[in-house]
């Protein structure tokens, strides 16, 4: 569903656990032309597969969701505005559970705060 949605340009380890990642959003993906024709807005479903995505490269791990906790929806992500998104993540892996605390940002504004609750694959 997200080939070609974006592009992951960067990727810092800032130690125990904690990354900033910078992306690049499709702005012409066929999922802006339904959300929402002539006023596309990036869904909260797919930054959460994003999020994914990148936690499961950084860990190298296959990750199943089990819950999503403390979700903030700050601002509109819009891909013709704002393509650029800066990902911090806070990765911490526990016997059972891998908690993933995530901030996103455009131009200094956050768009998104969240926690994930996964389990390996």
């Amino acid at each position: 569903m997200l080939e070609n949605f974006y592009i992951l340009k960067e990727i810092n380890t800032l130690g125990q656990g904690k990354y900033t990642c910078k992306i690049h959003l499709n702005a012409s993906h066929p999922i802006f032309e339904g959300h929402f024709p002539g006023n596309p807005v990036t869904p909260g479903v797919c930054m959460l597969q994003i999020i994914k995505n990148i936690s499961q490269e950084l860990l190298q791990k296959q990750l199943f969701l089990v819950k999503t906790s403390n979700v903030k929806f700050m601002a509109l992500i819009d891909p013709n505005k704002t393509p650029e998104l800066i990902l911090d993540l806070e990765i911490e892996q526990q016997p059972e559970h891998i908690i993933v605390k995530n901030t996103t940002s455009f131009a200094g504004t956050v768009a998104l705060k969240l926690t994930n609750t996964y389990k390996l694959c």
